[in-house]
């Protein structure tokens, strides 16, 4: 039975599933319906992050267009421009045994596609959250509804895994930005 988390908790992943390496982490959405004469596209990313919470290089930041750190350890399904339909809008796949030993944080965020010339923020979006999947079994493990919290950011920090003695936790994070792609990319070093 899956773990519901609110906005701040923190839950062990790996000590209380023993034998867990491969996870899929599902991000999803709806749109409210509303007349703004464009489309929405909403995007999940990842940034791959060292003990200072940085990345190590640009190639740690994984998108629509780098689907992949370069060991492998996170992978993108890709970008679902349109978030129709139930269920996941965008997954990544992780192996947590394959994620390089300097990363010790993995964020995970959504973000609204050219929300500023589109205006768009998430109080135009419902239903987001995360959720963390035991990819051999399906089984849902974790679970994170952001709720309606937020107004006019443009992206968010939806949650984290992280590597605390020896294990991998995950802590429902629930941070808004109003600066979108380029606000996270900033604080999280990426070179844009």
């Amino acid at each position: 039975m899956a773990v519901n988390l609110s906005k701040g908790q923190k839950v062990d992943l790996t000590k209380s599933n023993p034998g867990l390496t491969k996870i899929t982490v599902g991000l999803g959405w709806d749109v409210n319906k509303y007349d703004g004469g464009s489309d929405f596209d909403l995007d999940a990313t990842a940034f791959c992050l060292n003990a200072t919470g940085k990345v190590g290089s640009d190639k740690d930041f994984i998108f629509y267009n780098n689907r992949s750190n370069p060991s492998g350890s996170v992978i993108s399904s890709g970008d679902n421009q349109s978030g129709v339909g139930a269920g996941d809008d965008e997954t990544l796949s992780i192996d947590l045994a394959a994620i390089p030993a300097d990363t010790q944080k993995v964020a995970f965020c959504i973000t609204i596609h050219d929300a500023q010339a589109r205006r768009q923020n998430f109080g135009q979006v419902a239903n987001a959250y995360v959720r963390v999947l035991n990819e051999a079994t399906g089984a849902e493990l974790i679970r994170y509804d952001l709720g309606e919290d937020f107004s006019v950011e443009t992206a968010v920090v939806v949650g984290e895994l992280y590597r605390h003695g020896g294990e991998w936790k995950f802590s429902a994070v629930g941070s808004g930005y109003q600066n979108g792609l380029a606000g996270l990319c900033a604080d999280f070093g990426v070179q844009t």
